[in-house]
């Protein structure tokens, strides 16, 4: 019979390990952790944003851009859905497009995938890290146990760097090397930022929705809106996780990142300024502070009038114009210098990666060695937060599986 090796536990592999299962192949996968499906674990706080039920090569991000479309419209959302029915795994797809599991449980995602695959022979190697991939008409995997031998094909679905403490590493990389392939450098997305200031740490904790415009070398390049949290080492957040991915490729060019961060998106500056003066002569014995509590969390008011060189102490009565639009034109447009992510560990996903170019975008194939593929994270495709990059593993790992079963 013949023999199908996949590196990783993760999203992709476990697709593609079940796909060939089903087909009676017989499967076996290498997990270098003790357990299966940590990212899928952890996923969307636990409850596993799964997928997305608007798909679009718009909502992804590669070298190759285009390269996502076969796989996409091969396994698209509604092929995704009915293979979750057909194992018992039903999903609440939300007004956006998100889509989770009814149970509303990641584990229960992990479970599910992985005695499924049990339940259809896939051989699951735990606690067993792949150190090299040996071809000589058939391949052979190294571990630091055994030789693995007589493999058909081996599918590399070993994600990238970002978590690490989940098992994110470089291994999917290094074998692809061996083989000739071209690595397009990764980079952590989905990624807190750093800042080049020292009032952020004041508000360490503090949430709030806003919206964050990202300047690039002095210039707009995206505006987002959502949830900002100031950390002691810089922000957080949704509206950040969102404008990452532009952020840290920036960063890795050496290019000018800034943020404009707007408190209170849904009031204009003029509105602001007149709701300080206003307040400032009803309540003349109030200060600074006093005004801004009511329409601000404490720890931002004190800060923002401070880093503008205010005294929150500052009575109402000593308040004019020229001072309050100071302070409105702040809170709508508070500027920050980004010097850093908050690196690959704390990354939800990594962009980079194999090079897409080599790759057989209808198969997942390597077009440098024959039967050796590569799929998920560890490719140059980069999604979305929204369930972006789940999907396009379920999808890869699918197409990988189609093309071993037609070569068998």
């Amino acid at each position: 019979m013949n023999k199908i090796a996949i590196i990783g536990a993760g999203a992709s592999g476990l697709m593609c390990a079940i796909i060939c299962a089903k087909a009676s192949l017989k499967v076996e996968i290498f997990e270098q952790n003790d357990k299966c499906a940590k990212k899928i674990l952890v996923s969307g706080n636990g409850r596993c944003n799964i997928s997305n039920k608007n798909l679009s090569s718009n909502d992804y991000f590669s070298n190759n851009p285009s390269f996502v479309a076969f796989a996409l419209n091969s396994f698209g959302f509604k092929d995704f859905e009915e293979f979750t029915t057909s194992i018992g795994l039903l999903l609440n797809v939300k007004e956006d497009g998100r889509a989770y599991p009814q149970s509303n449980e990641a584990k229960s995602v992990a479970m599910l995938l992985v005695e499924y695959a049990k339940n259809l022979g896939v051989i699951f190697h735990t606690n067993t890290k792949v150190l090299d991939i040996e071809y000589n008409d058939l391949f052979s995997l190294i571990t630091q146990k055994t030789i693995y031998t007589n493999f058909h094909s081996v599918v590399v679905a070993t994600g990238s760097q970002a978590a690490s403490h989940l098992g994110g590493c470089d291994d999917g990389y290094i074998f692809a090397k061996k083989f000739s392939h071209n690595i397009i450098p990764p980079y952590p997305s989905l990624v807190q930022l750093h800042l080049n200031s020292n009032i952020h740490s004041k508000m360490s904790g503090t949430k709030i929705e806003g919206e964050v415009t990202l300047l690039i070398n002095h210039k707009q390049d995206m505006i987002t809106k959502g949830d900002i949290l100031f950390t002691s080492y810089g922000v957080s957040g949704f509206a950040i996780l969102d404008i990452s991915q532009r952020a840290s490729v920036a960063l890795m060019n050496y290019e000018n990142v800034d943020l404009s961060i707007n408190l209170l998106p849904n009031f204009s500056s003029q509105k602001l300024s007149s709701h300080i003066i206003k307040l400032s002569a009803l309540h003349k014995e109030f200060t600074l502070l006093d005004i801004l509590i009511g329409i601000l969390p404490i720890k931002i008011a004190n800060t923002l009038l401070t880093s503008i060189d205010i005294s929150p102490k500052l009575l109402a009565k000593n308040v004019n114009t020229k001072l309050s639009k100071k302070i409105a034109n702040s809170i709508v447009n508070w500027r920050f210098e980004v010097v850093n992510t908050h690196g690959f560990r704390h990354a939800e996903v990594s962009g980079g990666g194999v090079d897409t170019n080599e790759i057989n975008s209808k198969t997942m194939e390597s077009l440098k060695q024959k039967n050796l593929y590569f799929c998920g994270e560890v490719v140059d495709v980069l999604g979305r937060r929204g369930g972006f990059n789940f999907a396009y593993a379920w999808a890869s790992g699918h197409l990988c599986a189609s093309k071993i079963l037609r070569s068998l």
